[in-house]
């Protein structure tokens, strides 16, 4: 009689063997293997670029505007360096932050986020961050922060920065789990971006980023990410102070310079946001660095001028007409090392 053939039933036979494969052979030398992709030294950060109202459509994502330091968090083989956006090495001011990075699981990863202390209330408190970090020439390891990452370039081996951001956030989403860690996800939040913004301001946050989801994470001020203010925030010189006349060994206020083009150009002074302790070791400061001859004029009178070493943080409401800031407060002296971040003069702002 003849044999019937073997009934096929998914991957089994009639007999109800299961099919299998050969035992996995050594790898054979000579066949390549998969490429990784270099891990880069540093990545220059993306910027955001600043506009008057959120972008609409559905080609936008947003999250809240962090006030803090934005910094690189790089984990390699055998370390992990937390740069400043200035390239900076501050790992050994954040070390809270380095040992959570650390524990990941990532073999290797670079986060892109902003370092932060936060309030009672969970806001971003620039000069509490400030005063974990010693104040500007400190040294103290500022364990009190936390870091929200918002975006990942680099996971085991592989550059994904080329990659779209709504493909890096489902990454990054997938790295970060822990919503109460010392390292934690920047929340993409769904909502129109009015009605977002109108709501970060009414909460006293600085206001929100928006990011288009489906750019490559370029480095510099290209558009893909928007910044959109409650209250302008921004770094000048400190180009001298006027004395106090009511606080002896104080100051009354501070004279602030702005880039423009390979020069600098007076902004106006701030006389708020300090109290008595500040406004004295900012009298110290500067006397230890008085200049005879302003670095630029400010139309002035009474006042002692320094050289442009000291870069404060200044919030204010808008411009002059004449190009002067308009009800700005003294939020915290910046350090020497993000000196790229003091604002530029453009033609827009004329």
């Amino acid at each position: 009689m003849a044999k019937r053939p073997p009934k096929t039933i998914g991957l089994r036979t009639e007999a109800d063997a299961p099919l299998k494969s050969r035992a996995p052979a050594a790898r054979d030398p000579r066949q390549p293997a998969l490429p990784f992709d270099p891990m880069p030294d540093r990545i220059e950060p993306c910027l955001a670029l600043l506009t008057g109202k959120p972008p609409k459509g559905d080609d936008w994502a947003f999250e809240i505007k962090w006030d803090g330091y934005r910094l690189a968090v790089h984990v390699e083989p055998t370390k992990v360096r937390i740069l400043t956006r200035g390239g900076h090495d501050w790992t050994s001011r954040f070390t809270g932050i380095a040992n959570a990075a650390r524990n990941l699981g990532a073999a290797t990863m670079i986060l892109d986020g902003e370092a932060v202390v936060l309030d009672d209330q969970g806001r971003p408190d620039f000069g509490a961050l400030q005063a974990a970090l010693g104040g500007r020439g400190g040294k103290r390891d500022a364990r009190a922060a936390i870091f929200y990452a918002f975006d990942l370039l680099y996971l085991d081996g592989h550059d994904v920065s080329r990659m779209d951001q709504a493909e890096r956030r489902m990454l990054l989403e997938t790295v970060l789990t822990d919503p109460d860690g010392t390292i934690r996800l920047s929340e993409e939040i769904e909502a129109d971006g009015e009605v977002l913004f109108q709501s970060a301001c009414e909460h006293g946050l600085e206001g929100i980023i928006a990011k288009h989801r489906h750019r490559p994470y370029r480095s510099g001020r290209q558009g893909d990410w928007l910044k959109i203010k409650c209250v302008q925030s921004e770094s000048f010189l400190v180009i001298g102070y006027e004395p106090s006349t009511t606080m002896p060994g104080a100051i009354a206020s501070l004279l602030l310079a702005a880039r423009k083009g390979d020069g600098l150009v007076y902004v106006g002074s701030v006389g708020t946001g300090f109290k008595g302790s500040v406004a004295r070791e900012l009298k110290a400061q500067l006397d230890s660095i008085r200049e005879a001859k302003p670095a630029v004029h400010a139309k002035a009178q009474g006042v002692v001028y320094a050289r442009p070493e000291l870069t404060a943080e200044i919030e204010f409401r808008a411009w002059t007409g004449d190009g002067k800031l308009r009800h700005a407060s003294f939020k915290g002296l910046r350090e020497a090392a993000d000196t790229s971040a003091i604002y530029e003069i453009t033609t827009s702002d004329e």
